[in-house]
């Protein structure tokens, strides 16, 4: 069944008739368009802050028109990105159930012009960022969209390195607005990011292939080449790492003369672990799905974030 499934998902698609014409007005094709560039995973690039608030560097008008700039350019590639996977994969989505509502596999966006657009803002957001922001950044979302087409080529019927990719992606999000700014990246902060980048991923793929087992080649093929036991492995070591980094990052600022009423860095330390914590119940489970549907569904996780950010905040005001 794995091998079948792994067959199908890298050979070519057997042909389907593609809808009937439609001649959308620019209304409809546009609202394709927006659709078509996922609106909802926008959220993930809001990690384009975490640097300079790390570095307490978020409040000056300078910082607020690059970290919006930043955000707008990662959002443009990550949206080239979507439109030309879309036209890509276009036979194979009319033939699976819910993709093929897909604007592009629809008909309400045309394949040439998902291409054409997808290209376009893969050009220009690059381009613009060497104008508006620094040639790091330019050299960064080059580097993402070169990674993220390759994923979407070949790279995800790869086993461990599809975890490397999608983690890296979350990872280059969160360097972008430090190189954006000229902010020395600290090691710490690399591996806090990146480690509890792929604790999510892995806890996804994880919950996955524990709803769909059985049949988990219908969705994710490669699915069906991981063990449940190897990916709960992988989220469990993830978070491991990422705790660790985190308390060393802590403990080594503890060195560090201040002012403040309280050690607020180190006592940051027990929200984060407990975050992880709760977050590892849904992982645990098997319900752990979309990151920002995780925070956002659970009241508790919530609040640990929004007390973890307090004393992150009064850590770097040094109150």
């Amino acid at each position: 069944m794995r091998e079948t499934a792994l067959h199908q998902q890298r050979t070519p698609p057997r042909r389907v008739s593609p809808p009937p014409a439609r001649e959308p007005g620019p209304g409809p094709l546009l609202r394709g368009l927006v659709r078509t560039a996922r609106p909802k995973q926008w959220v993930k690039n809001v990690l384009v802050i975490a640097a300079p608030a790390a570095a307490g560097r978020l409040f000056s008008t300078y910082a607020a028109i690059q970290l919006a700039l930043v955000f707008t350019l990662f959002t443009a590639c990550a949206a080239a990105v979507y439109l030309i996977n879309d036209a890509r994969d276009a036979d194979a989505d009319r033939a699976h159930p819910t993709k093929r509502h897909r604007p592009v596999a629809a008909g309400q966006v045309p394949v040439p012009v998902a291409y054409a657009v997808g290209g376009v803002l893969g050009v220009l957001a690059p381009a613009a960022a060497v104008w508006l922001t620094s040639p790091l950044v330019a050299a960064l979302l080059i580097a993402y969209l070169g990674m993220q087409l390759a994923y979407c080529v070949s790279l995800k019927h790869v086993l461990v390195v599809d975890l490397a990719v999608v983690t890296t992606g979350f990872l280059m999000r969160a360097m972008t607005g430090g190189l954006a700014l000229g902010i020395p990246l600290s090691r710490w902060f690399l591996i806090t990011t990146g480690f509890g980048a792929l604790f999510m991923v892995s806890a996804k793929r994880y919950s996955e292939a524990v709803q769909m087992e059985g049949k988990a080649g219908a969705t994710r093929a490669l699915l069906t080449e991981y063990t449940a036991g190897y990916l709960r492995f992988v989220w469990q070591l993830a978070a491991g790492v990422a705790v660790l980094g985190y308390c060393l990052w802590a403990l080594e600022k503890g060195g560090d003369p201040h002012t403040g009423l309280l050690p607020w860095r180190q006592l940051s330390m027990v929200a984060f672990i407990l975050a992880i914590l709760r977050y590892a119940v849904f992982a645990d489970r098997g319900t752990a799905g979309e990151p920002e549907e995780v925070v956002l569904r659970d009241r508790a996780l919530a609040v640990i974030g929004v007390v973890w950010l307090t004393m992150y905040g009064l850590a770097v005001a040094n109150w």
